[in-house]
């Protein structure tokens, strides 16, 4: 599962870390506290002359299908199952063909039942950005006359994956497993480039190499115990992700 997210790099510094350009010109204010609907960065690789170009776009946290009626449907598919991403219809087009890597700082879950639930923050140790493996999609907007720029939206989707089983992990996937049952798909760098390559068509292998890997890359995050304010959307600040406590 994968709610809320803290994306805070700068344009500038997502281009040069992932070795990516920009087709036109974005705005991504810093976040500690992404919420689904919200605009987040994402990065994609197109065909340019027959060759694979990395460039970083804007889409909303929530995919729109392209036969949906109205965007509202998005707030619901912030998230895909990776499990069942190829059978699901509105997913499995986007696996073949739209498959993005979506940047993040680190993600928030939370613990425990009603007004006592614990938010936590789970991040890389050494303060490295991680990318979330993602898809796309592009909407339509009916009312829209053609040459309106907000005919088009872009829209994309976190995939995740299950916790490692109890008794079969240890140190942080032990961890991860006791906090929540589902994590949203990490992937290293080798495997985003394969994820990325638009010239790959085996969607059910891509998947699969995703998931194989991603418990090794959790490997390398900690989970700190954060204050509640997280949980308003209103809230947005660096002192979100300052920790206040031990883990459970």
């Amino acid at each position: 599962m994968c709610g809320r997210y803290v994306m805070a790099r700068a344009v500038g510094d997502l281009l040069a870390e992932f070795d990516a350009e920009l087709e036109e010109e974005v705005v991504i204010p810093p976040s500690w506290n992404v919420a689904p609907t919200a605009d987040v960065p994402i990065l994609l690789e197109r065909l340019v002359d027959g060759e694979p170009v990395r460039q970083l776009h804007i889409a909303r946290w929530g995919l729109v299908p392209s036969w949906a009626k109205d965007p509202g449907i998005g707030s619901k598919m912030i998230n895909a199952r990776s499990e069942s991403v190829l059978e699901k219809p509105a997913f499995r087009k986007a696996t073949r063909t739209r498959r993005c890597a979506v940047p993040a700082d680190g993600y928030y879950e939370w613990k425990g039942e009603g007004r006592g639930k614990q938010p936590y923050y789970v991040h890389p140790k050494d303060g490295s950005p991680v990318v979330f493996a993602g898809l796309y999609e592009w909407w339509k907007d009916p009312s829209k006359t053609e040459g309106d720029p907000g005919r088009w939206l872009l829209s994309t989707s976190i995939l995740t994956t299950d916790s490692p089983p109890e008794g079969y992990a240890d140190g942080m996937l032990a961890e991860l497993t006791a906090l929540h049952d589902r994590v949203p798909l990490p992937m290293d760098r080798r495997t985003m480039e394969t994820w990325l390559d638009p010239q790959a068509e085996d969607a059910a292998a891509l998947v699969g190499l995703v998931r194989a890997g991603a418990h090794d890359v959790a490997e390398g995050w900690r989970i700190d115990a954060v204050g509640t304010a997280v949980g308003n959307v209103k809230n947005d600040s660096p002192e979100l992700i300052e920790p206040v406590g031990s883990l459970f």
